[in-house]
């Protein structure tokens, strides 16, 4: 029997990008995000590159992490889930602590941390009985390192690294894995230019002089590492960063 994955947030970025590499690695992908629109686009992309079928079966299903309903429509859906990757989120506003945003810190909370919660409490079971079950949080390294205009943000992803580390801790005796993968500058088509809030050229201003920052499939080809390890084998953290990038505020520009 093959196993099942969802990825939340599969509709662009590092989400679609690991659709692309579980549906590879034989897992049966279920590719959830709100816009069912790129959802399609996706599952017809991954089966036109394996029309006979070989490789795992995708199917696309509308969620919004920050809807219980939403949520628990999805895990209803399911008959099985071996591996759930937590990646929904996202960056929004640069504004310092004295002048933040109420609701950009609001969203940033509901999707990062409570939508990573939902999830989690809505699949538990299945991952339970499944007898192998795995829980990738796809988080960032500002939850582990503060830096100037990013307190919203640091402050959601240091709660999911803390959930992260209290799943481990209370899941020890049961047949699920917990991993948690850190990513540094990643270059997406979307995460910067929703920070910046729509403006393309500040979006680009963080990659400018940074020769090869992460794409997607970095990220991905992390997650599938960790994924396919042996069942005894728990991936606790993957820091992965460009080699340009020493820490969020530690980055070589060249020019």
């Amino acid at each position: 029997m093959r196993k099942t994955a969802v990825i939340t947030g599969a509709s662009s970025g590092i989400g679609a990008a690991t659709a692309r590499r579980l549906a590879a690695e034989g897992f049966d992908v279920v590719a959830a995000a709100r816009r069912r629109d790129r959802l399609d686009e996706l599952v017809e992309e991954i089966e036109a590159a394996d029309p006979a079928g070989r490789r795992g079966f995708v199917r696309a299903v509308t969620l919004d992490v920050t809807s219980e309903d939403s949520v628990a429509a999805l895990a209803a859906g399911l008959s099985a889930c071996h591996v759930l990757v937590n990646n929904a989120g996202g960056a929004h506003g640069l504004e310092s602590v004295a002048e933040a945003v109420t609701e950009d810190w609001r969203l940033m909370y509901d999707t990062n941390v409570l939508g990573l919660m939902r999830m989690t409490r809505a699949l538990l079971p299945k991952l339970v009985a499944s007898g192998a079950g795995h829980v990738v949080n796809v988080t960032s390294l500002a939850g582990h390192v503060p830096y100037v205009g990013g307190g919203g943000y640091n402050a959601a992803k240091h709660a999911a690294v803390a959930v992260n580390e209290v799943l481990r801790l209370e899941l020890v005796d049961q047949p699920v894995r917990i991993t948690e993968i850190a990513p540094g500058m990643v270059k997406t088509e979307e995460f910067s230019l929703v920070r910046f809030r729509g403006d393309a050229a500040a979006a680009e201003r963080p990659y400018e002089g940074v020769e090869a920052p992460l794409v997607a499939e970095d990220v991905a080809d992390c997650v599938a590492w960790a994924v396919t390890r042996p069942e005894h084998v728990n991936i606790d953290r993957i820091d992965v960063q460009p080699r340009a990038q020493a820490a969020p505020h530690r980055i070589h520009r060249t020019g």
